[in-house]
């Protein structure tokens, strides 16, 4: 699959605030802090900062009589291992590994950087993973096995352009009109967006999720009001190779900019300049 279609949606000034590519495999019980650390050795000219946080817990998309992306808890004498950030100098990319999870981050940070769009991240990625499974196999630390692969783009959307109060949430998101059936309730004091659509294989088999969200927030330097919205595209890939998971990466990479251009109305893009439609 060409990790770039050529007639996706494009604008030259989305609202993306930070990407996410991420897989998530079978527990490595020997994959440690120092083995991590050791990891790191091999990255640490492009990622010389660290930093430890807690673990996230694996999610698992599943579909059938309980639709509902499962978490799962393990009960454990030791302490998990946290999960550790590797971070390049301006602290715009990074990479999270814990015992189960490899990630790597774009974030804006408000430096003023355009983002470097999704072919960087994505190779980014690609090499980080691939220089992962080789680190596993050349310490013997465990076998590396993807059961979910994940894809986060997160939008935020300042006021000031198009709208101005959590209560017009209607002018950035398609499906919420704010018509009423009668006068008694106006524009409300602030609205939150929830919903998810399942995306299939070539044979109809659902494969992946896509979660949207939109959530009003304040901007931390002025409070000025903002909402961020975030789409996640998760699901298992269709093998254990590098390839696969890279797949359903693109796979949900399309369908979460597809589905920004679809669920977004036409008057923000012309605010973020949409490239693709007269």
């Amino acid at each position: 699959m060409s990790n770039r279609p050529s007639n996706l949606p494009d604008f030259d000034r989305p609202p993306l605030d930070e990407v996410a590519l991420s897989v998530q495999f079978d527990p490595i019980q020997r994959l440690q802090t120092p083995q991590i650390g050791l990891f790191w050795s091999e990255l640490r000219s492009a990622f010389p900062k660290t930093e430890q946080h807690p673990p996230l817990d694996p999610v698992t998309e599943r579909f059938g009589p309980s639709p509902r992306p499962s978490v799962r808890f393990e009960i454990s004498n030791a302490p998990p291992a946290p999960r550790c950030w590797f971070l390049k100098e301006d602290s715009t990319e990074l990479i999270q590994v814990q015992q189960d999870r490899l990630i790597h981050n774009w974030r804006s940070l408000d430096t003023g950087d355009s983002y470097p769009r999704y072919e960087h991240v994505r190779r980014q990625f690609e090499s980080e993973l691939e220089a992962f499974c080789n680190f596993l196999r050349s310490e013997k630390i465990g076998e590396f096995s993807p059961n979910q692969c994940e894809v986060t783009y997160t939008n935020a959307i300042v006021s000031g352009k198009g709208w101005d109060r959590h209560g017009q949430i209607g002018r950035l998101l398609a499906p919420i009109s704010m018509a009423y059936s009668d006068d008694f309730l106006a524009e409300p004091e602030s609205t939150r967006f929830q919903t998810q659509y399942v995306f299939n294989d070539d044979a109809g088999k659902p494969l992946g999720r896509l979660h949207i969200s939109c959530q009003p927030a304040f901007k931390a330097s002025d409070t000025s009001p903002i909402y961020l919205l975030n789409m996640i595209a998760r699901g298992a890939p269709n093998g254990m190779e590098v390839s696969d998971i890279l797949n359903f990466i693109d796979m949900g990479r399309e369908w979460i900019v597809r589905g920004f251009a679809s669920i977004t109305t036409p008057e923000m893009h012309k605010i973020w300049e949409r490239k693709d439609v007269t």
